[in-house]
C-alpha cells in the first residue's frame, strides 16, 4: 500500500488488545480496513496480533501514567476511534472476605487506566471527530454475590461514560458503551481465579454456547461504522441462554 493510500485510513487504538475480545476486536477492525494499534503490557503478544493483521503494537501498562502519555505521543494529533477494552476481574470473594488490593487493581485499570488513555487521546479523536468504545460490562447494571469490587469498577467505568457524553455533547466525538455479559475467553475467568482453571472452567459449565470473543468484537466493529451522526448509546450483549446477570440456563 502506498503512503498517501496508507495515510488516508482510519485509526483505530483498541487497548488490552493481546488476548480475548481485545485481540479479536483489532481482527475485525482491520477487516473494515483500519489501521488497528494494538496496545496492552505484553509486546510479544500484541505484535504477534499486529504483525497479523498488518497493523502496529505499543506496548502500554494504562496503570502507568508515563507510558499513557508516550502512547499518546505516538498516536499522534489524528485517532479514528478509541477501544478502552483494558480491565478485568480478580476474586469472587464476599465483602467479608474483600481482598482489597485486589479491588485496587481492578480500580486501577478498569477506572484510573480507562480515564487516564481517555483524557490523553480525546484532543486526537476530536481532531478526527473520532469515536469511543467503552467495554463496560453487565456487572455495571447491579451487584452480585462475590463481585462487589468489579462491580464497583464497572459502575464506575460506566460513570465515565456517562459524564463523558454529557461533556462532549458540542463536540464531534461520539462516546459508545458496549456491555458484554458471559462470555468465554481464555484469560477472563482464568485470571480472576487467579490460574485455578477448574474454577475458570465452572463459570461456563452447563451453558450452551456461551458468548465468544469474536460475538463481542462483531459488535463493537459495527457500533464504531454506524454513520457519523448515530451514536450508540449503550448495547447490553448476552448469550441467549443467560437471560440475566442472575438467570442462566444450565443443562445437567
Amino acid at each position: 500500500m502506498s503512503s498517501d493510500a496508507n495515510s488516508k485510513r482510519k485509526i483505530a487504538l483498541v487497548t488490552g488488545a493481546s488476548s480475548g475480545i481485545g485481540a479479536a476486536t483489532a481482527r475485525h477492525l482491520a477487516g473494515e480496513g483500519y489501521h488497528v494499534i494494538c496496545a496492552a503490557r505484553r509486546i510479544d503478544r500484541i505484535q504477534a496480533v499486529a504483525d497479523e493483521i498488518g497493523g502496529r503494537a505499543l506496548a502500554c501498562d494504562v496503570t502507568d501514567a508515563e507510558q499513557v502519555d508516550t502512547l499518546a505521543r505516538e498516536v499522534g494529533d489524528r485517532l479514528d476511534l478509541l477501544v478502552n477494552n483494558a480491565g478485568g476481574a480478580v476474586g469472587l470473594e464476599p465483602v467479608s472476605e474483600a481482598d482489597l488490593e485486589a479491588w485496587r487493581t481492578m480500580f486501577e485499570v478498569n477506572v484510573f487506566g480507562t480515564a487516564r488513555v481517555t483524557k490523553a487521546l480525546l484532543p486526537a479523536l476530536e481532531q478526527a471527530e473520532g469515536t469511543i468504545v467503552f467495554v463496560t460490562s453487565t456487572a455495571a447494571d447491579g451487584a452480585y454475590e462475590g463481585a462487589a469490587g468489579y462491580c464497583g469498577a464497572k459502575s464506575a467505568e460506566r460513570a465515565i461514560v456517562e459524564a463523558c457524553r454529557l461533556e462532549l455533547f458540542d463536540r464531534p466525538v461520539r462516546v459508545t458503551e458496549i456491555a458484554p455479559g458471559m462470555v468465554h475467553t481464555d484469560e477472563f475467568s482464568l485470571t480472576r481465579f487467579h490460574g485455578d482453571q477448574t474454577k475458570a472452567d465452572k463459570v461456563y459449565a452447563g451453558v450452551d454456547e456461551p458468548l465468544v470473543a469474536d460475538d463481542v468484537a462483531d459488535a463493537i466493529t459495527w457500533m464504531a461504522t454506524r454513520p457519523r451522526h448515530v451514536n450508540i448509546d449503550r448495547m447490553t450483549i448476552r448469550p441467549r441462554a443467560q437471560a440475566s446477570q442472575f438467570k442462566v440456563h444450565r443443562e445437567g
